[in-house]
């Protein structure tokens, strides 16, 4: 009897050294997974900063282009690099943050397009406000949207 009763207790250890190891296994699963799930966020949001950063370069590339816009070839040739470059990035902004964010950067976009298009002025002031005009609505707009997508 006394050697049924030590297999029993035996059999009741295991089982306990099984539950433990069990739940061990299952909390440094757990803890790998939410360690991966934070360096993809990271990953994430690093590439978001990335590819915001880049359409604020091109836009600033469009602006200082529709800034010192002239009647020459060369002009035109680096103002449509500008504007095609802005819009590319602006399609990774619809990739990476959806249409939230897509919006006002396209409406900023199309404001920098505007810039560029618009005719030239002799005394180049009043061009100076035009431009302006058209372009820190939307530029505000979409920086402030970009704020709040990044929290």
């Amino acid at each position: 009897m006394i050697a049924s009763g030590g297999t029993a207790v035996l059999g009741k250890s295991g089982s306990l050294s099984y539950l433990a190891q069990l739940t061990t296994q299952r909390q440094v699963s757990r803890n790998e997974a939410n360690r991966h799930a934070k360096e993809l966020a990271e990953r994430r949001r690093a590439e978001r900063l990335e590819v915001l950063q880049e359409f604020i370069q091109a836009t600033q590339q469009a602006e200082r282009a529709a800034g010192e816009k002239e009647d020459s070839s060369e002009w035109w040739a680096a103002s449509e690099d500008a504007m095609d470059r802005l819009w590319v990035q602006g399609r990774m902004i619809y990739l990476l943050f959806g249409p939230s964010l897509y919006e006002p950067a396209h409406a900023y976009a199309r404001a920098l397009n505007q810039a560029m298009n618009r005719e030239m002025d002799p005394d180049g002031a009043a061009s100076r406000w035009a431009f302006i005009e058209v372009v820190d609505g939307p530029k505000i707009a979409f920086l402030a949207a970009a704020h709040t997508e990044l929290g």
